[in-house]
């Protein structure tokens, strides 16, 4: 699945326009940033509510193919032209965590 299929599925927008193409092979949620580190994989959507630079830098770190923000959080601008540089869609959906995470593991996503 690419990262423009998920953002359909979970009804998100995208909030930049780079990363679209990535390939999303998993899924995770979770904040705890040294946590993510130790699980996340390449390909990972991760679902978070945080929005600060260090989220853009373990998400590039890891190859990740995008950040999912849920219910409608947004992004400043800063990490998000970070986000950009680095290649890491960011996505903003309506949905909670719970249940981006229930249409993804439907979806055939495994965890990551």
């Amino acid at each position: 699945m690419k990262v423009n299929e998920l953002s359909k599925l979970i009804n998100a927008k995208n909030l930049h326009d780079i990363g679209l193409e990535n390939e999303v092979k998993s899924g995770y949620t979770c904040d705890l940033l040294s946590w993510v580190m130790a699980r996340g994989n390449e390909g990972c959507a991760w679902v978070t509510v945080q929005t600060h630079m260090n989220v853009v830098a373990v998400a590039s770190l890891k190859e990740m193919a995008c950040i999912i923000l849920p219910d409608d959080i947004t992004m400043e601008e800063a990490p998000l032209n970070k986000a950009k540089e680095e290649g890491v869609a960011v996505l903003s959906s309506p949905l909670s965590a719970y249940s981006i995470c229930a249409k993804m593991a439907k979806a055939g996503l495994p965890s990551c």
